[in-house]
């Protein structure tokens, strides 16, 4: 009985909470949330390169904010304001998340840290559990990412407390395609290496800005050859690749070069 009056004793009487004011900021809230979520990001998409990195990045952030205030804002109406009842309110929340959220709560806390230490942000590409996409929208309990096949993957934030996250390009638009080639180990390698060289730099899609690298491999069953160059934006990534990879083949056939098989393969 002392705990339950206890508890009751850090709210106000309800005649004096002004319900009004409280649904007022409640709606306020939710307007600046909806220009975060659906109006920021479309007219972020709008702009180019950095800018539009840099103004996703700031969504999640936004949103927080706006969460955090709105409910100090709601939480002074509905509550005594006394060190006494912060603390006992804030005790009360707290043996709650532990118990029925921990879980939950894991991944919240995990969420507030990704806003400052920045592992993932909108617009970057990253690879967490083995699934790789673009990041669409930082939620507080979970990342939402796209897969390159368009398949929507929702990803606790807690996984950055035991997995690896990989970030393709990391808030920036450089990232990093790699285009592979398998050819039989009776060739001019010379040869090869400036024609994918050539390849690569003649590419519509190629960022110049950046050095193109043809990396080859010998292995038992022939030469891995593996084109790594820069697209424009990370978006073109696939286009970029596939690009490398008709043209390479085309280029590779008009040196006479031979491929690798799987008959080959199986013989050595």
């Amino acid at each position: 009985m002392e705990t339950a009056e206890s508890i009751l004793r850090v709210f106000r009487e309800a005649g004096e909470i002004d319900v009004i004011r409280i649904l007022l900021i409640l709606a306020a809230a939710w307007v600046l949330l909806l220009i975060d979520q659906k109006l920021l990001p479309r007219v972020a998409r709008k702009f180019p390169g950095k800018l539009r990195v840099h103004l996703l990045a700031i969504v999640p952030t936004i949103r927080l904010l706006v969460i955090v205030a709105a409910s100090i804002m709601v939480l002074r109406r509905i509550v005594e304001p006394s060190v006494e009842n912060m603390v006992a309110l804030f005790g009360l929340l707290g043996v709650g998340i532990g118990f029925a959220l921990k879980d939950y709560a894991a991944s919240l806390i995990a969420g507030t840290m990704a806003l400052y230490e920045r592992p993932y942000r909108p617009g970057d590409w990253i690879t967490i559990d083995g699934v790789y996409g673009e990041v669409k929208s930082i939620e507080f309990r979970a990342v939402h990412i796209v897969t390159p096949d368009d398949t929507l993957v929702i990803i606790p934030h807690s996984k950055l407390w035991s997995g690896l996250v990989r970030n393709a390009n990391n808030g920036s638009t450089k990232l990093q395609c790699v285009a592979s080639f398998y050819l039989d180990p009776n060739h001019d390698g010379t040869a090869v290496r400036r024609r994918l060289h050539d390849v690569a730099l003649t590419s519509p899609y190629v960022q110049l800005a950046h050095r193109v690298l043809v990396v080859g491999e010998e292995t038992p069953w022939g030469t891995h050859y593996r084109v790594r160059a820069y697209p424009m934006d990370p978006d073109q990534q696939f286009t970029f690749i596939t690009d490398l990879t008709v043209r390479g083949k085309a280029a590779l056939a008009a040196l006479g070069v031979p491929f690798a098989t799987a008959g080959a393969v199986a013989e050595r």
